[in-house]
C-alpha cells in the first residue's frame, strides 16, 4: 500500500467534488425538462422517502425491540418455573 501525501489527497477531494457538481449540474437539466406532472410525482415520491420511509423503519425498530423484551421477559419465567419444578 503507497503512502498518501496531501497531494493524492487534494486530487481525490477535487475529483469528488467534480463529480458532485456534475450529477447536480444533470439533476438540474432533468427537473428543467421535466412536465408539470412529472415534477410532481417526482416531488411526491422524494416526500415519501423523505417522511414516511424513515418513520416506518423508526417503528419498525421500535416493535422489534418490544417483541425482543417480551421474549426475554417470556422465556426468563419460564427458566425461572422450570428450575422451581425440579428442585
Amino acid at each position: 500500500m503507497s503512502k498518501f501525501n496531501s497531494q493524492a489527497v487534494m486530487d481525490l477531494m477535487e475529483e469528488i467534488f467534480r463529480a458532485f457538481a456534475q450529477t447536480v449540474r444533470y439533476g438540474l437539466r432533468l427537473l428543467q425538462r421535466m412536465s408539470p406532472p412529472a415534477l410532481l410525482g417526482a416531488a411526491l415520491i422524494l416526500a415519501f422517502i423523505v417522511s414516511i420511509l424513515p418513520l416506518a423503519l423508526v417503528l419498525f425498530a421500535f416493535f422489534m425491540l418490544l417483541k425482543i423484551a417480551v421474549g426475554v421477559c417470556v422465556i426468563g419465567g419460564r427458566r425461572q418455573r422450570r428450575r422451581e419444578h425440579q428442585q
